[in-house]
């Protein structure tokens, strides 16, 4: 018979949260049993996408969804599921899009549709309109509703889909951001980093993530603190902008650019505070890792309450001066605490998680497969 294959619906797989997340459940699960492939949208390769191929998953690229592409994306949806009918399950993450993939599952015939909220709001762009309507049609194209937090739920779903609302876990590896004072002191050696406060964040150069503010808050913490380094990890199209904005603020000696990385648990031994002031945002994996490396974050307050989960996490309004979040910054302890077992016993170890999420795909999934 083969391995149960899942059709994992991603825009790339490069190293963002929710990438990460499928990435410790693929890699936890047994491929004999379940078997993830991917359908992408985009035609560059993702950072994850050897990995993947390496463990027997299949990569399927799909056209952009945008406007003016719609027709053409449908018709190649349809294709898609008319060529494929191996898929019984398709478990979407596109956010409000997936109800476009969901809805040419549906009329493929395809019996378990499951969609994953992993944000919380939209910004406000030209595509904005498209969004809302994307995600007004999403009706009953899922027939199995998921959300990394109730808030992001609510927010894709609405009240009426809460009683069938599942609430899975941005569940980590804890293991590998247990606190090592070796590493610690390598990680602080290659940043020539010595006895300075070492700010941390990790995320894409993008609106949602806030890093124009983030260089502000910086810049207030640096004029207190001029012993202060910033750690920035990630990349993307406003990358270049806030490198200006380093420059023209004086910064450059005292902003470290690393780029994409793969080891964000080593890098977060060698930080001494999170900062996290996003505009929007499900439940964040990475606000989660930062809490598994025992560090203190700082956080917007427009991100869940539910990503508080030892403690840790201090929560400060976006419409606050930068001021604010400096002397926040300043006035925190950076004790680290071992926060493995709060963790665990909240559900965010992801070897339990993947043995769940496999459970439900035989246990709710199959019964519905054996029905055809």
């Amino acid at each position: 018979m083969g391995p149960v294959r899942i059709l994992q619906v991603v825009t790339v797989m490069n190293r963002g949260g929710l990438e990460t997340m499928l990435m410790n459940y693929y890699r936890q699960m047994d491929q004999g049993d379940i078997q993830f492939d991917f359908m992408v949208h985009r035609e560059e390769r993702g950072h994850y996408d050897d990995e993947i191929e390496a463990m027997g998953g299949v990569i399927y690229r799909m056209p952009p969804i945008k406007p003016g592409n719609y027709r053409r994306y449908f018709g190649r949806l349809r294709e898609f599921f008319n060529v494929h009918p191996e898929y019984r399950v398709v478990h979407s993450h596109i956010n409000e899009n997936s109800s476009f993939v969901l809805r040419a599952a549906k009329r493929a015939g395809i019996p378990c549709r499951i969609a994953h909220s992993h944000l919380s709001d939209l910004k406000l762009d030209l595509k904005f309109p498209f969004r809302v309507y994307a995600k007004a049609v999403m009706k009953d194209n899922p027939n199995r509703y998921f959300a990394c937090s109730k808030k992001a739920g609510r927010w894709l779903f609405g009240s009426a889909r809460e009683s069938a609302l599942v609430v899975m876990n941005n569940a980590i590896n804890l293991r590998e951001f247990a606190f090592d004072t070796g590493v610690r002191e390598q990680v602080r050696s290659e940043l020539q980093a010595g006895d300075r406060l070492v700010i941390g964040h990790v995320g894409r150069f993008n609106e949602q993530k806030n890093h124009t503010f983030l260089i502000d808050i910086f810049h207030s913490v640096y004029l207190r603190n001029p012993n202060a380094l910033l750690v920035l990890v990630g990349e993307g199209y406003l990358e270049p902008a806030i490198r200006r904005k380093v420059k023209q603020l004086g910064l450059q000696d005292h902003v470290a650019f690393l780029g994409v990385r793969s080891d964000i648990p080593r890098l977060m031994q060698g930080m001494d505070l999170f900062l996290f002031p996003s505009l929007f945002e499900g439940l964040p994996v990475v606000l989660v890792e930062a809490q598994a490396a025992g560090l203190r974050c700082i956080a917007s307050s427009s991100i869940t309450r539910e990503s508080d989960l030892t403690g840790r996490v201090r929560f400060i309004g976006l419409q606050e001066p930068a001021d604010t979040w400096a002397r926040e910054i300043l006035d925190s302890s950076c004790e680290r605490a071992d926060t493995s077992e709060q963790l665990r016993a909240s559900g965010y170890d992801s070897a339990k998680t993947a043995e769940w999420l496999a459970s439900f795909y035989h246990t709710e999934c199959q019964p519905i497969l054996n029905q055809r």
